[in-house]
């Protein structure tokens, strides 16, 4: 491999980690330095990832608690450096995740993806998230021992859709991913619907909270207000989690 190509593949790879977890492309261009490089990477993206989790405060950011409850935020998106908001919207889901603990009791609010510790850089694959002022809450589900706290049909938390009517038709440019292959292979696990009901009720009633993201075969099956809209066919699905923003 030439010179200009080998720094390339490092270029490309540092931009895809960058875009993905805010410091691994710095940890993997310095990593390069070292002989022992995959560990060098490991040190380095802790660092970084450790020293930005005290400096958010200097972008008006703080991180979701990755662990305890009645909220914290799904521990892949915490290692991704993906789970800090604004001190207001940190507000509106500790808020949240009490009333929600009230009203159903044992009730854990997981959150997926919200932002980057610093601001102006969007969260692949959403085309937002890049305020603080934005996150995603997972669905509640149930199995065959009842409510199922903290977790999630997929591993990701996402892609685990509910089906329902739709007037979307395919089309391209879009992120509407229907993603049919992967379907069978999640979690036998059912939609909470009392839950989902008591969450967006709570979203809707919160003057905090601007805008709330499902889709509508799921709206009008749970109450929703005005709040509750529907992001358009070109996005992302929103059967499989809530999108709220301030």
């Amino acid at each position: 491999m030439s010179r200009w190509a080998f720094a390339a593949l490092h270029l490309a790879a540092a931009l895809l980690l960058t875009a993905l977890t805010f410091t691994g492309g710095a940890a993997w261009l310095a990593a390069l330095f070292f002989r022992r490089r995959w560990l060098a990477f490991a040190a380095l993206y802790l660092a970084l990832s450790a020293a930005l989790w005290v400096a958010a405060p200097l972008w008006g950011r703080q991180p979701v608690p990755c662990w305890g409850e009645p909220l914290r935020a799904k521990g892949l998106y915490c290692a991704m450096n993906r789970t800090y908001v604004t001190p207001e919207l940190a507000d509106v889901l500790e808020r949240f995740a009490a009333d929600m603990a009230r009203a159903h009791p044992g009730t854990v609010t997981l959150m997926l993806d919200a932002g980057f510790p610093a601001t102006g850089l969007p969260l692949l694959p959403h085309l937002s998230h890049d305020d603080g002022e934005k996150a995603d809450l997972a669905f509640c589900y149930r199995n065959a021992q009842g409510y199922a706290p903290a977790r999630t049909r997929s591993p990701l938390g996402y892609f685990a859709f509910e089906d329902g009517p739709t007037s979307c038709t395919p089309g391209f440019p879009s992120l509407r991913w229907n993603l049919s292959l992967l379907q069978p292979l999640w979690r036998d696990m059912a939609l909470d619907s009392p839950r989902l009901t008591t969450a967006l009720a709570l979203l809707e009633a919160d003057p905090r909270v601007g805008k709330v993201f499902v889709e509508p075969h799921l709206a009008a099956r749970h109450g929703a207000g005005p709040k509750v809209r529907f992001q358009g066919c070109r996005a992302a699905r929103h059967d499989d989690h809530i999108h709220l923003q301030l």
